[in-house]
């Protein structure tokens, strides 16, 4: 089996990526002939015989069940709208709270215009309509700290395998971090912390491409903290700590 490209390697629309039928197209790609090609300008991304590319920009496409951080646009008669950092806005329902909510309640009491919160995808109609709920454990609105994004495709990088790569910047910085689906991120800590988590964050997603990228996030997080790292160390992240 011949491929034609490298892993993380960047390609364009059209570009050859292996000359082979026992590779499998994946997200991105399609085969022509004998041939498996980009469909998009990606980061090419080889997982045993399937080929896919990861997009380097878009925003943010709603899935069922994907945690994401919104932001309060509108109060309406039964609930909230927010803006998910997506071509479409969410509903949040006023029965998808942990609190009875009564008829007619002042709704800005729970939640406000602009404020944040931390929800769960419940349905994402044909229609790209888009229901959230707070009812889950975590889930939430969030309080001081702040809010940065980051392009949603460098999501996984951020949070790493298994919760790695966050859980190795909470570990150095003592932050609290939730790393929306969405690329909305909340960071919560010491100010000089939060700014160190911050860095190194837009590190992982200005770098993700490139090799050895843990190995210099622990070295920039250790000179910047002194905090020793153990890269054996997983945590317990669960994306909403």
């Amino acid at each position: 089996m011949s491929i034609l490209v490298k892993d993380k390697e960047v390609v364009v629309p059209g570009e050859a990526l292996a000359d082979d039928l026992g590779f499998i197209p994946g997200y991105g790609t399609y085969r022509f002939n004998n041939k498996l090609l980009a469909s998009r300008l990606g980061l090419v991304n080889i997982e045993g015989k399937v080929i896919k590319t990861i997009p380097l920009a878009g925003k943010y496409l709603p899935k069922r069940n994907d945690v994401v951080i919104g932001r309060v646009i509108d109060i309406l008669i039964s609930g909230w709208r927010c803006d998910i950092n997506s071509p479409y806005t969410a509903v949040l329902s006023s029965k998808e709270t942990p609190e009875f909510i009564e008829k007619n309640d002042d709704l800005s009491r729970y939640f406000d215009l602009d404020d944040y919160v931390v929800a769960k995808i419940t349905n994402v109609t044909s229609q790209n309509l888009i229901d959230l709920t707070v009812r889950d454990q975590g889930l939430r609105k969030l309080r001081g700290g702040r809010i940065i994004s980051v392009n949603t495709h460098k999501v996984p990088r951020i949070i790493g395998k298994k919760g790695s790569m966050v859980t190795m910047i909470k570990q150095a910085t003592n932050c609290r971090i939730i790393v929306g689906q969405n690329g909305w991120i909340y960071v919560d800590g010491e100010p000089q912390n939060e700014n160190i988590a911050v860095l190194a964050i837009n590190k992982i997603a200005s770098e993700s491409h490139l090799s050895g990228l843990t190995e210099r996030i622990k070295e920039f997080l250790e000179k910047e903290t002194g905090v020793k790292i153990n890269l054996e160390d997983k945590g317990d992240y669960n994306g909403l700590q």
